[in-house]
């Protein structure tokens, strides 16, 4: 049986979970991994950049000289992009950078992804994180009692608590989400994953992860 601790937030042992097998229990496939954090990133793209083509900068509709016989170069447009102000050639225009993973591999990334963190030892899973009013020292006792000072780390819970996302939204390297917001990418951007109890046994019962 896959079993893990379940810790107190002074770091001591008070309990074991079953992990689920077909949760965090498959075979390490870095490369699945990848496409689904380049698939994230690229989806966080707005590609709304855009540069002004001779068509788009305003003015330049009369010839600046006539054609000949001025012992100059034959030129119809001050727009040109060969004249300065004028426009760019093979700029960068909007565009989608959107990449769409079918949901089986986006579901079979979040689980490789929860695998390798389990098996590098970077998943902690404490019986519960509480914090009476919004405080940073209070949050960063936690994160050191955990021995995980100086480490980027994930703090999920299963709740919105406004009281951690205040205490712990000041502490370098470190964030806290929701379970039904984790994804692949933060798997695997971050040093530690720590699981609060509640928030392992909401991904234990997950059984699509179809927006991972």
């Amino acid at each position: 049986m896959l079993e893990i601790d379940i810790r107190d937030i002074n770091n001591n042992v008070k309990g074991k979970v079953a992990l689920r097998q077909d949760i965090f229990n498959n075979q390490s496939d870095p490369s699945i991994v990848h496409s689904a954090v380049v698939a994230y990133l690229a989806n966080q793209r707005q590609g709304n950049h855009a540069t002004k083509t001779r068509a788009l900068v305003s003015g330049g509709g009369k010839k600046p000289w006539r054609q000949k016989h001025t012992g100059r170069a034959r030129h119809g447009s001050i727009r040109s992009p060969l004249w300065r102000g004028g426009g760019i050639v093979f700029g960068p225009q909007p565009r989608d950078y959107s990449i769409k993973l079918p949901k089986k591999i986006k579901k079979n990334a979040f689980y490789k992804a929860l695998t390798m963190k389990l098996n590098d030892s970077q998943i902690i899973v404490v019986d519960e994180i509480k914090i009476d009013k919004p405080k940073t020292k209070d949050a960063v006792k936690i994160i050191d009692n955990l021995g995980l000072k100086e480490r980027s780390v994930l703090v999920v819970t299963k709740e919105v608590d406004k009281n951690l996302l205040l205490s712990f939204r000041n502490i370098p390297n470190v964030d806290i989400t929701f379970v039904n917001e984790l994804n692949t990418y933060q798997l695997a951007v971050y040093d530690y994953i720590v699981f609060t109890s509640d928030a392992l046994e909401e991904i234990q019962k997950e059984q699509g992860g179809d927006d991972k």
